[in-house]
């Protein structure tokens, strides 16, 4: 696969993550304004909605990954980074999002993980613009 192949193959990955967890932030925020208020206690429904305002985030925070790719040459650093915040949605606001609806206390102990993936994730974000500054790209910024 050669470059511009392999550039324009991450840059779509990457925005339809993106774009895709922006869909679904949407649809659960909505779920939970309208269809969990009611049944939530006030503590429970602070815990998903901080699930829902991370997962957009880094909904955001994939949508800048793809756009990075196209500018900067793909790297393992921006691969990674994106990567990192699916995992990060996946186990930060998933088991945010369990832990209001079901009140398994244990699955707090799980969160932490996730939101180390996504400290991880924006620092390889920065280390990989870092290092993109000066290079003779294409699509120099």
């Amino acid at each position: 696969m050669n470059t511009d192949t392999k550039l324009h193959t991450m840059t779509k990955f990457f925005l339809f993550l993106g774009s895709a967890n922006m869909f679904l932030v949407v649809i659960l925020g909505a779920f939970g304004a309208h269809g969990l208020k009611e049944r939530l206690s006030p503590e429970m429904m602070l815990i998903y909605q901080t699930g829902i305002q991370y997962h957009f985030y880094h909904a955001a925070g994939l949508l800048i990954v793809g756009i990075l790719t196209f500018f900067l040459q793909v790297s393992s650093l921006i691969r990674w980074s994106g990567l990192l915040m699916v995992v990060g949605i996946v186990i930060f606001s998933g088991t945010l999002y369990l832990l209001s609806v079901t009140g398994l206390g244990w699955l707090g102990a799980i969160t932490p993980v996730g939101g180390t993936a996504f400290v991880v994730a924006w620092f390889l974000l920065g280390m990989a613009c870092l290092k993109a500054v000066g290079r003779n790209t294409q699509h120099d910024l």
